[in-house]
């Protein structure tokens, strides 16, 4: 597969067409991209191949399945040790609560956005979950009081 910069312009406008409507058809794909649909398939396949597509996915609106609370937290660890990372790192993987988690440089060690029903959701969570597990010294939350953009679209 080519590198991105390598790309040309109907592999850049596929993928931003595929990332506002995954669901489009080849058809109606090659139409919006100026290419058959035969070559937009085997394109597709080509950027799936290359790891560059990953699986579509439809967003689901997280106030309407009651999860409106968007909160940030900032995780500070006991010990940095390989061996508590990863066990901190494989817990994170069991929360569906936890929808995004990035190590981060500074002074906080993990910076992640939880989603919850209310506040008190997102207390029982911090303090029977979070702050339990014995390899977090501290933590910090941030209650977002809105949403003012969100996006899944990479600038491409």
């Amino acid at each position: 597969m080519k590198e991105i910069d390598q790309f040309d312009d109907i592999d850049h406008r596929i993928l931003r067409a595929l990332q506002r409507d995954a669901s489009l058809s080849h058809a109606a794909l090659a139409e919006q991209v100026g290419a058959s649909p035969a070559s937009c398939w085997r394109r597709i396949k080509a950027l799936e191949a290359a790891g560059i597509l990953g699986p579509a996915v439809r967003l689901v609106d997280a106030a309407k399945v009651g999860r409106g609370v968007s909160v940030m937290c900032q995780l500070r660890m006991k010990s940095h040790a390989t061996k508590d990372r990863q066990e901190f790192e494989a817990f994170i993987q069991t929360r569906g609560e936890i929808m995004d988690c990035h190590s981060m440089s500074g002074e906080w060690d993990y910076l992640m956005r939880v989603v919850v029903a209310d506040v008190a959701s997102y207390e029982r969570f911090l303090m029977r979950e979070l702050l339990a597990h014995p390899a977090v010294a501290a933590a910090a939350s941030h209650f977002a009081l809105s949403q003012v953009k969100y996006t899944t679209a990479l600038p491409i």
